[in-house]
């Protein structure tokens, strides 16, 4: 009988751990893209290379490891959206506390052109976004032409 007290003690704080961990995971759990470490903060750069418009792909995969390894790869894929703020407030406030350091993580490698171009868009999805548009576009159009041209010569 005893043993069975003992046990449904230990069955009872195992259940408030766990509640507590819920409540608060993102602050401790770093499998959660809202958690942020200690050295996280806006000011940090991630990769070494500037985005300059002629670099689009190293960069985006640099950035891409970089946010993988912090486990934010969902504020620029648009998998991670926004709870309600009436409904979730502090959710909320979470997601937009996460959201505003990938941002000024990609910012931070950026530059100063570029950066000012997408300083002002709300979401780090958006950013993301808007950089694929203006710099994935490949030249193999007119690496295509200069190839031909040279081969007629």
């Amino acid at each position: 009988m005893v043993i069975d007290d003992a046990s449904d003690k230990s069955a009872a704080n195992s259940d408030s751990s766990k509640s507590e961990t819920a409540s608060d995971f993102s602050k401790t759990d770093i499998s959660n893209s809202y958690f942020t470490h200690h050295s996280d903060h806006p000011g940090l750069v991630l990769v070494s290379k500037s985005l300059n418009g002629d670099n689009y792909s190293g960069w985006k995969r640099a950035m891409t490891l970089a946010l993988n390894s912090k486990n934010k790869l969902g504020f620029i894929d648009g998998s991670i959206e926004a709870p309600s703020k009436a409904a979730n407030p502090e959710g909320y406030a979470t997601r937009s506390r996460c959201n505003d350091m990938v941002h000024s993580w990609i910012v931070n490698t950026l530059n100063p052109e570029i950066a000012d171009s997408v300083i002002y868009y709300p979401t780090a999805h958006e950013v993301w976004e808007d950089l694929y548009e203006r710099f994935s576009q490949s030249n193999a159009p007119c690496i295509f032409e200069i190839q031909r041209d040279i081969a007629c010569l």
